[in-house]
């Protein structure tokens, strides 16, 4: 004699809801628009890496970029301008 017993399914688990982590790498959502300098524009889209990084990570990203701005503003100042024809009047 053998006892069988109905089979069972297993209840299904609830979803489990994603854990919020306060201190977790969170996107801005912040857009970007191009400022039509290319220099500028790949700078300012570094700054999407801190998206992913801790808050200890953003300052070397910021100092990075900081950098490349000011280098790209140096680069403009270098450039020479055209002259305006009220330059050198007397």
């Amino acid at each position: 004699m053998s006892d069988s017993f109905p089979e069972v399914e297993p209840e299904p688990e609830a979803p489990q809801e994603p854990s919020y982590d306060p201190a977790a790498p969170a996107p801005l959502g912040i857009e970007r628009t191009p400022t039509g300098n290319a220099e500028v524009d790949a700078q300012l889209g570094r700054l999407a890496d801190v998206d992913h990084l801790a808050a200890d990570g953003h300052v070397e990203v910021y100092e990075d970029v900081h950098q490349g701005l000011r280098a790209a503003l140096t680069a403009l100042d270098a450039r020479p301008q055209p002259s305006s024809p009220y330059e050198h009047r007397s």
